[in-house]
C-alpha cells in the first residue's frame, strides 16, 4: 500500500498523462503525412506535365493542352499540404519572443491561447467559404472539363487539418508538460 507521502501516485499520473500525450500526437503525424503525399505527389505530378509539354513542343510543334489549366487544380493541393506540413510540425510561421520570455506555466497558457485563436480562424475560414465551393461546383476548366471544386476542396483539407491540429495542440498544452522555451539556433530556418 502507498502512504502518504509515497510518489507512485504521480509517477502513474505522469505515465498516463504522457501516454496520452502520445495519443494525441498520432493523428497529427497522420496529418503530417497526409500533407507530405499530397504535396510530393502534386509536386511530381505537375513537373512530369510541364517537362513532357515542353519536350512535345520543341520536338513536335504541339504540346498537351491540358498542362495549362492542371495547375489550378493541383498548386492549390500542393500549398495545402505544405501547410498541413508546417502546422504538424509547428514551424509555420510564428514570434515566439513572448513566449521565451516567459516561466512555463506563462508560456503554456500563451500557447493554449494563440491555438484557441487558430481553431476559431481555421473554423471560421471553413464556415465563410461555403459559398465559394458552392458556386465552384458550377465552374469547369475548359480544357480539361474538371469542375474548380476540386482546387477549391483543398481550402477545405487545408484548414480543417489546420482546425484538428490546433484543437490537439490545445489538448496537449492543458494535459502535457509546460513547454520549454525554443532555442533559436535550433528552430531558424536561415
Amino acid at each position: 500500500m502507498s502512504g502518504a507521502g509515497d510518489p507512485t501516485p504521480r509517477l502513474a499520473d505522469r505515465g498516463r498523462t504522457r501516454l496520452l500525450s502520445r495519443s494525441l500526437r498520432t493523428p497529427v503525424t497522420v496529418l503530417e503525412w497526409s500533407g507530405k503525399i499530397i504535396a510530393a505527389t502534386t509536386l511530381v505530378f505537375m513537373f512530369v506535365a510541364l517537362f513532357v509539354n515542353v519536350v512535345l513542343r520543341y520536338t513536335t510543334g504541339s504540346g498537351i493542352p491540358w498542362a495549362y489549366e492542371i495547375h489550378a487544380v493541383l498548386l492549390p493541393w500542393m500549398v495545402a499540404g505544405g501547410i498541413v506540413i508546417a502546422a504538424a510540425r509547428g514551424q509555420n510561421i510564428s514570434i515566439s519572443l513572448l513566449p521565451d520570455m516567459t516561466g512555463p506555466q506563462v508560456r503554456r497558457a500563451i500557447l493554449v491561447m494563440v491555438n484557441l485563436i487558430i481553431l476559431v480562424i481555421a473554423v471560421s475560414v471553413l464556415w465563410s467559404s461555403q459559398p465559394i465551393l458552392k458556386a465552384s461546383q458550377f465552374q469547369r476548366l475548359s480544357t480539361l472539363g474538371i469542375k474548380q471544386i476540386w482546387g477549391y476542396a483543398s481550402l477545405v483539407y487545408a484548414f480543417a487539418a489546420m482546425a484538428v491540429i490546433a484543437a490537439l495542440d490545445v489538448a496537449q498544452g492543458l494535459i502535457g508538460p509546460a513547454p520549454e522555451a525554443q532555442d533559436p539556433a535550433k528552430t531558424s530556418l536561415s
